[in-house]
Parts: C-alpha cells; sequence; structure tokens
C-alpha cells in the first residue's frame, strides 16, 4: 500500500446533507373563509401514503447520493394545522433543503393549494404540485389554463400525471435547485406492478376516528368513458395493476405492525383490476389459514356481478360493502352521461347478487342530469329504497370537474362556468339546470339525504343486515348522518368535529376579533352538541330496536312478557326471578340474577340490555316534564328515568365501542 506522501492534505468526507420532503394534502375552505378541519377525520389519504412509500424508496436506494440524508413528513390539512412558519424556517442552506409537494390536489382543494403555495414560496422553499386539477385541466386543455399560469408566475412546480417512475428525477432535481415549471409525464403512464405499496403511517393514522382503518390503491385507471369523470383523462382507460403477491405481504405486514384490518380499495372500479382473482385468493388465505381478519370495501361498476366468481369470492375473501357507481336509475341520463355500460333494467339482479352474498351495497347517485326534476329525484330516492333495496346511497351534484369531458365540452360551447373552484366538490349547485330554479338542486340534494338516512328505513336496513356486517352499517351510518345533515359537508370529505382556526381564513375574508370569534364558536358548539345529543339519542333508539339478540335473550323476554300479561302489571323481583328460572329450562346459560340485582334492575346493565326494546317511554316521560320545575317536583321519579337513561347510553357506547 503506497504510504502518503509528507505535506499532502488529508482527504475529507463527503458533507452530509439534507432534504426534507413535506407532503401536504389541502383542503379547501368553506362558505365562510374558514379551511374545513376536523378534531378527527375519517378516510386517511391514499395519496400521502403513495408519495411517503416513494419517498422512502429514493431514500433506501441513495438515488439522491450516499451524503443525502432524506426525511420525509406528512401533513393532511383536513385533520392538522399546518406548522407553516415552522416548515419554513427549516430550510437552512446550504446543509438542509426543505421541498413542499401539494399532493393530490382536487379542484375544489386548489384555491385553498395556492393559497399555501404563496406563502411557501415568499418563504424562499421550492414548492411541486400535482393532483388530478392540474393534470386534468392540463390532459383537455390546449393551452396553459390562467389558474395554472398563476402558479407558474409564483415559480411553482406544476407536475402532470403520476410519478412513480419519476420521483426520484424530481426529488434530485429539488435537491440541485434546478426545478422545472413544468413536468409532463401524462404520456409515461408507470407500470404499477413492482413499484412500492402505500404504506400507512402509524402517527399519521392516529389523526382519525378509527385506527384500524386504511386506503390503499391496487389498481389505476377505468375502461369506460363516463363524461363527468376524470380519471378517464388523468389515469388513463388501460388498467395498470400492483402485484397481487405484494399487496398480500403489505396487508399482513400492517396488521402484524399495526394491527390495521380493515380496508377501502380506492381504485376507481376494482372489477377491472386483472389480478382480482389472485388478490381474493391472498385475501382468503390471510383469513382462513393465518387467522388474520381482513375486511374491505370496494368501488365495482354495475357488471360486477356477471363476472364469473367475482361476488363469491369477494365476500370470502373479507369484502363487506361494495361501492356502485350507479349514477341514475333513467335510462336517458345514464345516455347522456356516457355511461352506457350501466343497465338501469338490470339494477336489481346486480344488488341482489351481492346481497346474497351477504354484502352490503352502497351505491353512487348524481343529481342534476338533464332529465332529473325535483319530482323524478324524490322518486329515484323511493325506488333506492323500496325497490332496490341498497343500503346506503351517497349523492352527489353533477359538477363540471376540470379534467372532465363534461367540462371541456363546456369550454367549448363558451358556457359560462361557476367561477369558484373552492365550491366544485359536489355538494355546491354549480350548474344552471333547466329544470330547477336557482338552489332548487341544491335543496333537493339536501332533502335526498334526509329522506333515505330516515329512521325508518335506518332500521329496515339493519333488521336484515348480515349479522357480521350489522355494526359496520351502523357506524356508517352514525357517520353519514353527522356528516350530511350535523356538519353540512359530505361523508367522504368530513370528519368529526369542526376546528375553525381564527387566523387561518380564505384571503379577502375578514379575521375577526378574538372576542367575536370565540361568540361565534360558542354558538357553534353549543348547535352542535344539542345536534350530535339528538343525533345519539335516535342512534341509540335504532341500536335498541334492531340490535341481535340471542335466543336466549328472546326466550327470556317472552317469559318476562307472557308474566306481565297475566298479571297485567309491571313485575316484581320474584316474579322477575321466575321468568328467568323458565327461560333456565330452555336456556341454562343464562345467569340468574341475585336479588339485590333484581331489586335494583333499573341500574343493572345486563338486565336493563335484556328488557330494553325501546327508550320510547323514557322519550314520553322527558317530553311531559320539560320544565324544570316539573322535574323537581317529582324528584324520586326524575332520578330513576335519568337513571335509566345513563345506563342504557352506556350499554349503547360498551356495545359500539366493542363492535
Amino acid at each position: 500500500m503506497p504510504s502518503k506522501m509528507p505535506g499532502s492534505p488529508t482527504p475529507s468526507a463527503p458533507t452530509r446533507r439534507k432534504i426534507r420532503v413535506v407532503l401536504i394534502k389541502p383542503s379547501k375552505y368553506d362558505d365562510d373563509g374558514y379551511v374545513i378541519r376536523y378534531f378527527r377525520g375519517v378516510l386517511p389519504s391514499n395519496t400521502l401514503a403513495c408519495l411517503a412509500s416513494l419517498t422512502r424508496d429514493v431514500a433506501e436506494r441513495k438515488l439522491l447520493g450516499e451524503e443525502v440524508e432524506i426525511e420525509v413528513e406528512l401533513y393532511d390539512d383536513t385533520v392538522q394545522k399546518l406548522p407553516v412558519q415552522r416548515i419554513i424556517d427549516s430550510q437552512r442552506l446550504p446543509e438542509r433543503r426543505t421541498v413542499i409537494a401539494l399532493a393530490g390536489v382536487q379542484s375544489n382543494q386548489f384555491p385553498r393549494a395556492v393559497d399555501l403555495a404563496r406563502r411557501f414560496r415568499a418563504g424562499g422553499l421550492q414548492v411541486l404540485i400535482g393532483g388530478f386539477h392540474v393534470s386534468g385541466m392540463l390532459a383537455l386543455s390546449p393551452v396553459v389554463t390562467p389558474d395554472i399560469q398563476e402558479l407558474l408566475d409564483l415559480g411553482v412546480t406544476v407536475v402532470k400525471g403520476e410519478v412513480e417512475d419519476t420521483w426520484g428525477e424530481l426529488l434530485a432535481d429539488a435537491d440541485a435547485d434546478r426545478l422545472q415549471p413544468l413536468y409532463d409525464f401524462m404520456d409515461c403512464k408507470p407500470d404499477l406492478t413492482h413499484k412500492p405499496i402505500p404504506m400507512v403511517d402509524g402517527k399519521y393514522l392516529k389523526k382519525f376516528i378509527v385506527s384500524n382503518f386504511g386506503t390503499i390503491d391496487c389498481s389505476r385507471g377505468c375502461p369506460f368513458n363516463c363524461s363527468f369523470c376524470t380519471i378517464i383523462n388523468v389515469q388513463g382507460k388501460k388498467m395498470r395493476v400492483r402485484a397481487a403477491e405484494t399487496m398480500i405481504d403489505t396487508l399482513r405486514e400492517n396488521y402484524h405492525r399495526r394491527k390495521l384490518y380493515f380496508y377501502f380499495f380506492t381504485d376507481d372500479n376494482f372489477a377491472r383490476n386483472t389480478n382480482w382473482r389472485k388478490i381474493f385468493e391472498g385475501l382468503t388465505k390471510l383469513r382462513e389459514e393465518e387467522g388474520i381478519p381482513i375486511q374491505f370495501m370496494m368501488q365495482v361498476d354495475t357488471q360486477s356481478h356477471k363476472i364469473d366468481d367475482f361476488v363469491p369470492m369477494a365476500a370470502r375473501a373479507g369484502c363487506s360493502q361494495v361501492f356502485i357507481g350507479m349514477e341514475s336509475i333513467n335510462p336517458q341520463n345514464l345516455k347522456a352521461a356516457g355511461k352506457l355500460q350501466n343497465k338501469a333494467d338490470d339494477y336489481k339482479n346486480l344488488i341482489s347478487a351481492w346481497h346474497d352474498a351477504k354484502v352490503a351495497t352502497h351505491v353512487a347517485y348524481i343529481f342534476g342530469f338533464p332529465f332529473d326534476t325535483p319530482e323524478s329525484l324524490r322518486g329515484d330516492v323511493r325506488r333506492l329504497q323500496d325497490e332496490l333495496r341498497v343500503e346506503q346511497a351517497s349523492f352527489f351534484m353533477l359538477t363540471p370537474i376540470p379534467g372532465s369531458q363534461d367540462h371541456a365540452g363546456m369550454v367549448a360551447r363558451g358556457e359560462e362556468l361557476h367561477p369558484d373552484l373552492n365550491d366544485y366538490d359536489s355538494f355546491h349547485e354549480t350548474i344552471k339546470h333547466p329544470n330547477f330554479k336557482p338552489g332548487e338542486l341544491a335543496a333537493s340534494y339536501r332533502e335526498a339525504w334526509r329522506n333515505f338516512y330516515s329512521f325508518d328505513y335506518m332500521k329496515e336496513v339493519l333488521a336484515h343486515a348480515n349479522p357480521e356486517n350489522y355494526w359496520n352499517i351502523f357506524c356508517d351510518f352514525l357517520w353519514y348522518k353527522n356528516s350530511a345533515l350535523i356538519e353540512g359537508g359530505h361523508p367522504m370529505l368530513s370528519g368529526f368535529f369542526r376546528m375553525k382556526d381564527r387566523a387561518d381564513r380564505r384571503p379577502g375574508r375578514a379575521v375577526e376579533s378574538r372576542w367575536k370569534h370565540l361568540c361565534r364558536r360558542t354558538r357553534e358548539v353549543a348547535h352542535l352538541l344539542r345536534n350530535w345529543t339528538s343525533l345519539l339519542l335516535e342512534m341509540e333508539e335504532l341500536w335498541l330496536q334492531t340490535r341481535i339478540r340471542s335466543d336466549a335473550e328472546v326466550r327470556l323476554r317472552f317469559e318476562i312478557e307472557n308474566l306481565r300479561k297475566q298479571l297485567n302489571r309491571n313485575l316484581h323481583a320474584a316474579e322477575l326471578q321466575l321468568a328467568h328460572m323458565r327461560a333456565r329450562l330452555q336456556f341454562p346459560e343464562l345467569r340468574v340474577p341475585s336479588k339485590l340485582a333484581l331489586a335494583f334492575r333499573d341500574l343493572n346493565f345486563d338486565m336493563a340490555k335484556r328488557l330494553t326494546y325501546s327508550r320510547a317511554d323514557l322519550k314520553s316521560f322527558w317530553r311531559r316534564r320539560r320544565r324544570l320545575k316539573t322535574l323537581l317536583a317529582h324528584p324520586y321519579e326524575t332520578a330513576v328515568h335519568l337513571l335509566k337513561d345513563v345506563q342504557l347510553f352506556l350499554l349503547f357506547m360498551r356495545d359500539m365501542a366493542r363492535a
């Protein structure tokens, strides 16, 4: 080995540098200009998971060089307050560079994304933006549109298309401070077979109401031609799928690491995933051979029931619910929307096929097609209930979303477009319809939520639900009624308990004084709590009338009611014990309560559960004694009924928590 020459310089190790990749999923503004953010969300962002996995893959493969350390940080604007200034301050050139990626930006989120981009650019950070809005606009527009030109003028890098093949290239350009204004990957759609799988982030999932629930895309693209859809113009008509083996390995790892076992497969149409059979077989093995209780819901088309083995294999693999793009019952509307694959006269067979497999059905239904009227939409909702008997429906207002043929057609014809992209969320009225007066389409939309999710229909659905699916449907009802009828947003974009940052308001809206904002929020929270109380009592009554009862409990109820009819009065403790003894002759597992428990049966949870089928008597009592003076005049009755109400509510919450 040659010796070092005297006086020669000592070679220094390469200087370590860090690049911090901050992935942000923007929210949108409400009608008052506040950012829509919730204390707890419901649906985690699959886009964030995808980009986080791609970033970690770049880091592990050292694509930016051995001397570069890559950090990744996730923020979901719908459930987290963004520490904008702290993120800006994290950049300390030259040893540390921070790059912002505004991910998966939809049209209704675009105004919020632009405002964030402006703040980060003012702080000297490099900013990239991608997602369906910029990709869709650039895909169907022959020129750069003004909204995207505004971003380019700010120095924001616009990314058109998917980045699985090019994410390392983008980060390398960001690291070298040579990001281009526009990257166009639309014609280079990646083969997803062996690309990194979206991996859940444990810290991120804590921001959501259920920690064992995740989202994942198994494929991209859709072969159909719906005029209102952006998928076909952004992700293409050719289906691209992930390897089934990799998918199964990921789901297994997620369960063992984080006990994650319920998924929403976000594929626009899982029924056209060419690997569906292999995926179902792998999921079945996880469930039956490894004891992993995988469950999932997926999106399918209206022809899915005609695919050989698809429905029964899905059920065996753990599918508890299918989301079906039904869109309309009217064949004329389907033809106008280019949804020729939907056959309205075959819908009954479609729903029956899934019901026969004990899988719940959830249909997407759009208001605002050419042949809709207020009366026809009202009738459509009734048909969904009475004829098709679907468990759930998600309603949307037809919206000319950029990237769809509907939007491109309006632009080509020179028709007036709704000016505020913030309203392009499918629950704001953005089109002028000849059959509806201004505001009437929105009114029909809100009426549909109230009518479909009525107590009577929810009761009917749960009474006939597959016992294994009871609590899934029940919790969906709670989620949907809270979102659509209390929070005032679409369930798929909503969460639980709105948070409103006083200062984080849309530019152009005045920031309220602390006192005025406190008064506003106090009124809003008080109104919210009243509505929540009413909703929870309604759901408690729904649970009491529909909950699954064992044969032993039914027999006990029969014996008690039989004695009551014979004696024509409420039963004493000894008589209740007699009913228990009779029931035990057929069902020995029934425990005989102690005399003390019988004497204080109003406080005994198990007894309450066995004897209570409704809280109608409690509701009647509180109605008769609304005034505080009346309640105080009957302290014993008031105390007993209050304890009854509390115990039933605790029982209800206990059962729901166990589900």
